[in-house]
């Protein structure tokens, strides 16, 4: 299934609580739980201001249709084609 990373401009996110960041989980959660096997959510980097997410997914329009209906936003969805890390040097 490709990968995409999301950027998600959530001003402040970085701030927000333990208790804030579980209840955002959940609700991405139950969506995914309801579209299925197609999309899956890998983990998510929070920064300051955004938040970068890896999905799992059969297309861009259905992580596009998760944040909708989540009320996320979804500011860029770009597939991932290649990873690369300090090994691939070697």
């Amino acid at each position: 299934m490709p990968q995409f990373v999301i950027e998600r401009e959530m001003p402040a996110v970085g701030s927000l609580g333990p208790a804030d960041l579980q209840a955002a989980s959940q609700t991405s959660c139950n969506v995914l739980r309801s579209m299925g096997p197609d999309i899956q959510w890998v983990h998510s980097y929070v920064t300051d201001d955004k938040i970068y997410c890896i999905y799992r997914a059969e297309s861009a329009e259905l992580i596009q249709q998760h944040a909708d209906t989540a009320g996320f936003p979804a500011n860029s969805v770009q597939e991932i084609r290649s990873v690369i890390d300090p090994t691939t040097a070697e």
